[in-house]
C-alpha cells in the first residue's frame, strides 16, 4: 500500500499530526511544529478528506511482537513447531503459517514478522454505501439535488424506518465525499454540498484558546493618511498572499505609486514564516520608500507589530471582506495569474525565479502609467527620493 504522505513522516509524527489539525491548528502551524513544508501536511490532510481517521489497534488473537521474539529464538534453538506452540499456547498450525509466510525457519525475523503482519492488517472495510447500491443511488440523488448529507440522513430514516439496508449516518456520508480512498460517491457531488469544502475537521475540532480571527491592535485603513489614498507620495504599499496548490503561497507586494511588485517566497502561511520573510525584503529598501502596507484581514500578519519595529513599515488592515480596499495589489494579483494559475504548486518555485517574474511583469507598460512601466516609475521615485 502507498505510504500516506512523504517519506519520513512516521507512525508517531502522522499521530502528532492528527492530534494538531483535531485541535483546530492550520496547516502551516503544523508543519512548522513537525518540520515539513505545509504541502507535505496538506497531502496528507486531503488525502483523508481532512477526518481523522481511527486509531488502529492490534486483536489480542493475533500473534504480538513477544510471541514473535519467542517463535524466533525457539527456531535457532532447534525446537520444532508443536514445542513452540504448546509454550505459547497456540494451536501448531498458527506457528507453522506464521513461520512459513515469513522466510521458513531459517530466515524467521521477528521483527520483520511484525511489520509485516500489521501492514498486512490493512483491511479496510468495504463501507456501507459500497456494499448497498440502492442506498448509494438515493444518497447521489439526494446529494445532486443539494441535499446535506444531514438531511439525507434524517430522511431516510423517516422514509424507511424498517429497512436497516437504507439507513446510514451523515458522517459516513461525508466520508465517503471526502476520504478520497473510498471512491464510492463521485467527487462532482461535492460541489453540491452547500460549504464546498474538500477537507473538513473533525466533529469535535475545537480552536478554543486560540487567537484566530483576531489581530491585536490592528490600525484600520479608514485611519491611513490621506497623501496614500492620492498616490501623490511613493513608499506606500499594498499586500497579499496569491494562493496555489496543497496550501502553498507567495506574498506579493505592490508599491501603490509606481506599480512596482515585489514577490516573497513564503514558506508557510503562519505570521511568524510570513513577516520574516517580508521584513527581509522590505528592509532591502530605500528607507524613504518604506512608509507604510496595506493589507487584509489574514491572521498571516497577526505580528504587524514585530514588522513594524523591524522596518519601522506602519501597517494598515482593510475592512473585513473588502479586498476593493487594496484594489492595486488585487489588479497585480490577477495580471500574475498569467504565470501562477491556479492548481500551481508555489514552493517549486526559488526566490530567483519569482525574482525573474516580477522583473517581467514590472518593465510591461501600463496604461494606468501613460504607458510607462512601474520599473520606470519606481526608477523615478527613487531618484527624487536620493
Amino acid at each position: 500500500m502507498a505510504q500516506m504522505g512523504r517519506p519520513g513522516l512516521s507512525a508517531a509524527r502522522k499521530r502528532e499530526l492528527w492530534r494538531r489539525w483535531k485541535d483546530g491548528e492550520s496547516l502551516s502551524e503544523i508543519a512548522r511544529a513537525l518540520g515539513k513544508q505545509p504541502g507535505s501536511i496538506h497531502g496528507v490532510v486531503a488525502a483523508n478528506g481532512g477526518i481523522v481517521p481511527p486509531a488502529r489497534r492490534r486483536s489480542c488473537r493475533t500473534l504480538s511482537l513477544r510471541e514473535r521474539e519467542e517463535i524466533s529464538r525457539s527456531l535457532a534453538a532447534g525446537y520444532s513447531m508443536r514445542q513452540i506452540a504448546t509454550a505459547l499456547h497456540r494451536p501448531p498450525s498458527t506457528i507453522s503459517r506464521e513461520v512459513a509466510r515469513n522466510g521458513g525457519r531459517p530466515r524467521y525475523r521477528a521483527s520483520d514478522a511484525d511489520e509485516i503482519a500489521w501492514e498486512r492488517a490493512r483491511r479496510p472495510k468495504r463501507c456501507r454505501l459500497a456494499v448497498h447500491g440502492r442506498l448509494r443511488r438515493l444518497v447521489a440523488r439526494k446529494l445532486s439535488l443539494e441535499w446535506s448529507p444531514e438531511q439525507i440522513a434524517g430522511w431516510l430514516k423517516r422514509r424507511y424506518p424498517d429497512q436497516q439496508e437504507l439507513q446510514i449516518s451523515h458522517e459516513t456520508i461525508y466520508r465517503s465525499l471526502f476520504i478520497q480512498a473510498r471512491g464510492v460517491l463521485k467527487k462532482e457531488l461535492v460541489r453540491h454540498l452547500r460549504t464546498r469544502r474538500t477537507m473538513r475537521h473533525a466533529k469535535r475540532a475545537s480552536t478554543a484558546g486560540q487567537a484566530r480571527g483576531q489581530i491585536i491592535d490592528a490600525v484600520s485603513i479608514r485611519e491611513r493618511p490621506a497623501a496614500v489614498e492620492n498616490r501623490a507620495v511613493p513608499g506606500h504599499w499594498e499586500g497579499d498572499l496569491l494562493a496555489g496548490a496543497q496550501n502553498t503561497h507567495i506574498a506579493t507586494l505592490v508599491e501603490r505609486r509606481s506599480r512596482l511588485t515585489l514577490l516573497v517566497k513564503v514558506t508557510g502561511k503562519d505570521t511568524e514564516t510570513v513577516v520574516r520573510a517580508l521584513t527581509t525584503h522590505v528592509r532591502a529598501l530605500p528607507a524613504e520608500l518604506r512608509k507604510s502596507l496595506t493589507w487584509d484581514r489574514g491572521m498571516e500578519l497577526a505580528a504587524h507589530a514585530a514588522f513594524t519595529i523591524a522596518t519601522d513599515v506602519r501597517v494598515y488592515f482593510c475592512d473585513p471582506q473588502s479586498p476593493w480596499q487594496r484594489g492595486t495589489n488585487e489588479n497585480t494579483n490577477r495580471l500574475l495569474r498569467q504565470y501562477f494559475p491556479k492548481g500551481t504548486m508555489l514552493s517549486a518555485y526559488s526566490q530567483g525565479d519569482l525574482n525573474r517574474v516580477a522583473r517581467r511583469l514590472n518593465q510591461r507598460p501600463r496604461e494606468t502609467l501613460g504607458f510607462r512601466s512601474p520599473a520606470e516609475v519606481f526608477a523615478e521615485s527613487v531618484a527624487l527620493t536620493g
